[in-house]
């Protein structure tokens, strides 16, 4: 499973959580497991497919040129058996959970599935990708509100808002970040991107007003939530660290700002799903 690297869903499932958490409706063990599955599906299949559509590209690129597709180790059926069963693990997970899940499953799946290119077509690559991201958020909301909602609208009200547009931003700054070290061969070969629309400094300060503006969103969502201590906590330590990753990146250390930023979705995950977790055991 190198090609889909199954082992980071770690850094995107809290976020479904929170989503679950958040949304003001009440999930069971199975309905956890079944999010846990859609979130395992979801990543196989995009990040298989990611590595399909960006083949051409990550021959010609010596940063991806070792990339599992790119060598021989996975071959292209082996990738799309991958995209097959990740999609089917993912849609099944979604109509186990609940009707407006599955109704809501092809939209999530198709932000993940366009997101390779996006470059070959805007500049913004970074957001689209962000929002692949926060759609996990969506995501969770949706698997814990559909089965009691009386209508659509009462699914997409229980979604949370700050932290789908936090999160997204949070990834989209960074990725702005990480994509400085291909500048060069983005502008060489016509792909958009921020650093190169920009420049590394153009690039930097975006990132810089997309990850204040995350900041800004996480912590209105403690006070919007109505979160506790708990999550306040986590949500200032998430804070601390994006300033430390900012930090790194202006300095020039791209690779340790992205192992850093790696963190921010266990603290600010785990302080949630905790606080929330906490304030249930309190109401019992």
């Amino acid at each position: 499973m190198r090609l889909v690297r199954i082992e980071h869903t770690i850094f995107s499932l809290p976020f479904a959580y929170v989503g679950a958490l958040l949304s003001g409706y009440p999930f069971t063990l199975a309905d956890a497991i079944l999010i846990a599955a859609a979130v395992v599906g979801l990543r196989m299949a995009g990040m298989a497919y990611n590595n399909i559509a960006d083949l051409d590209v990550d021959r010609l690129n010596p940063r991806t040129a070792k990339r599992p597709l790119v060598v021989g180790a996975v071959s292209l059926r082996e990738a799309w058996a991958i995209v097959a069963l990740g999609s089917a693990i993912y849609f099944a997970s979604a109509a186990l959970l609940n009707t407006y899940a599955l109704l809501l499953s092809p939209l999530v799946l198709a932000i993940a599935l366009t997101y390779p290119h996006a470059k070959r077509l805007h500049p913004l690559p970074h957001l689209h990708l962000g929002i692949v991201l926060g759609s996990v958020v969506f995501g969770g909301a949706v698997a814990a509100s559909g089965d009691e909602a009386s209508s659509l609208g009462e699914v997409l009200r229980s979604v949370p808002w700050l932290y789908v547009a936090a999160v997204s931003l949070w990834v989209a700054g960074f990725d702005t970040i990480y994509s400085i070290m291909d500048i060069d061969f983005d502008r060489s070969h016509g792909l958009g991107s921020i650093p190169a629309l920009l420049g590394p400094k153009g690039a930097l300060a975006a990132s810089l007003a997309m990850h204040a503006a995350a900041v800004a969103l996480f912590i209105a969502g403690v006070e919007a939530y109505g979160l506790g201590a708990i999550a306040t906590v986590s949500t200032a330590l998430t804070a601390l660290v994006i300033m430390l990753v900012q930090a790194l990146a202006w300095l020039g250390r791209v690779k340790e700002s992205f192992n850093l930023n790696l963190a921010v979705p266990i603290i600010i995950g785990a302080g949630i799903i905790v606080d929330r977790l906490h304030h249930m055991i309190q109401l019992l």
